[in-house]
């Protein structure tokens, strides 16, 4: 058993100000020189960014629905060590999941975890009717421990005071708005932590208005977690994979990323939009913002050394953005773009979200890193749209999502394999990516 002191920031409905609060308070426990280790509940990519930038450590999702309940506390417990506290922010509501269930809700990770829940609550225009909200959250399931609540958007002293005036579940904390330390939004979400260093500046705010030494009691009243299993040890690397990590492609899972290299990869990380080709025995290229990144792809001589190497056999798998930059050409508001040319597609940005949600799939095609009906987990979200070529193969067959064309995914050439799911990866697809490598680096 392990003794973990940890906290589960849930909110009680998107927008109330959880991220910002949960980011606060990650940079209020670092400044007091505690190792924080930051979560994210479900797959977002972009949240994760300014936990890690703010922590100095590797902030890891936790997603039920892709790693499983035993997967969710292996990860959470192995990546605390050497930490003081782990702080886990929430997604959307407290209670919302996969379908109106529980399944991969925040709620469901407090479950696993064990966690008590500090919840968020947006007091804006309300003040004593707080507590009949939070009394119902705290009440919904008995097995969810909602253990005090942050009030955000406090309009002055005497509105908390007008809400303090009747009890009901501890408060830990009154924020006041703050319309200074925003965070730029765009259409996948808030803007990248390499873009804006305002999170970390509200743990000034959270450190003046919040109990801080009473969360931290909160988070050490946590009960021991069992040691997870041994994980594989890191094999000695054998190849070399490359990982686009620039501004245009910067969505990973870290545990991706740690499944590869305990399966036997040096990871090369390079820029597409400036670097070439690095030597490298397999491509990976995870998904971002190609599209604000167009021109400086289509002129970089990457992409030409990406498409030589993919006509020579290299695996190359892609996500997402990564797709899109496989495709023949990327067509934006501000033009038309040339991108790598190795998947028979074009792609086009629209004006509206093409998809959105969880995929689960059967892998139904051929490519060396993705065997034969074996299943496939993960999540989708994007604006844009495929034109594929009518003889297009697809990888893929979709049992839920909709894919690239709502009901595959999975744009197969050669060894080259590219598709709207992020995938989180099982340790068998890391495998025999590591092996496809293999096998290429010998040929």
């Amino acid at each position: 058993m392990r003794q973990i002191p940890r906290i589960i920031i849930a909110g009680t409905h998107s927008g109330c100000g959880k991220t910002t609060l949960a980011s606060g308070l990650m940079a209020a426990l670092t400044a007091r020189g505690l190792a924080v280790q930051p979560f994210k509940v479900g797959p977002d990519f972009i949240d994760p960014t300014h936990h890690s930038a703010i922590c100095g450590r590797t902030s890891r999702n936790l997603d039920p629905f892709m790693m499983g309940e035993a997967g969710v506390r292996e990860t959470f417990v192995r990546a605390c060590a050497g930490a003081d506290i782990a702080v886990v922010e929430g997604a959307m509501g407290l209670f919302d999941g996969l379908e109106g269930t529980d399944t991969a809700s925040t709620a469901h990770v407090a479950k696993i975890l064990d966690a008590p829940v500090l919840l968020v609550v947006d007091a804006g225009g309300a003040s004593r009717s707080v507590h009949a909200m939070v009394l119902g959250y705290a009440g919904f399931d008995p097995a969810v421990r909602v253990a005090g609540i942050i009030l955000n958007r406090i309009g002055s002293p005497r509105h908390l005071a007008m809400i303090e005036e009747t009890k009901s579940l501890p408060i830990y904390g009154g924020i006041p708005r703050r319309k200074d330390l925003a965070v730029e939004s765009r259409h996948l979400g808030l803007a990248m932590a390499a873009e804006t260093g305002m999170m970390a500046r509200f743990g000034a705010v959270v450190e003046e208005t919040c109990d801080i030494d009473g969360i931290i009691g909160l988070a050490r009243s946590a009960p021991p977690l069992p040691a997870p299993a041994e994980t594989p040890g890191r094999q000695e690397a054998a190849v070399r994979i490359g990982v686009a990590n620039d501004a245009a492609f910067c969505f990973y899972y870290a545990d991706n990323l740690d499944r590869l290299v305990r399966a036997g990869a040096e990871l090369a990380f390079f820029w597409p939009m400036t670097d070439r080709l690095p030597d490298v025995d397999a491509l990976y290229f995870g998904g971002g913002y190609p599209e604000l990144h167009a021109a400086a792809l289509s002129s970089s001589r990457c992409r030409e050394d990406v498409r030589r190497a993919a006509d020579d056999g290299m695996p190359v798998y892609a996500e997402c953005g990564g797709l899109i930059y496989l495709t023949e050409r990327l067509t934006t508001g501000e033009g038309d773009y040339p991108m790598a040319g190795l998947l028979p597609a074009a792609a086009e940005m629209t004006g509206r979200i093409q998809a959105l949600g969880y995929v689960e799939a059967r892998v139904s095609g051929s490519a060396p890193f993705l065997a034969p009906g074996s299943p496939f987990r993960g999540h989708e979200f994007h604006y844009s749209r495929l034109d594929c070529a009518r003889d297009a193969r697809f990888s893929l067959e979709l049992i839920r999502g909709r894919g690239i064309d709502g009901g595959r995914d999975g744009l197969t050439v050669q060894n080259a394999v590219g598709q709207y799911t992020h995938a989180y990866f099982p340790e068998s697809i890391a495998e025999r990516l590591v092996e496809a490598a293999g096998a290429y680096r010998r040929a």
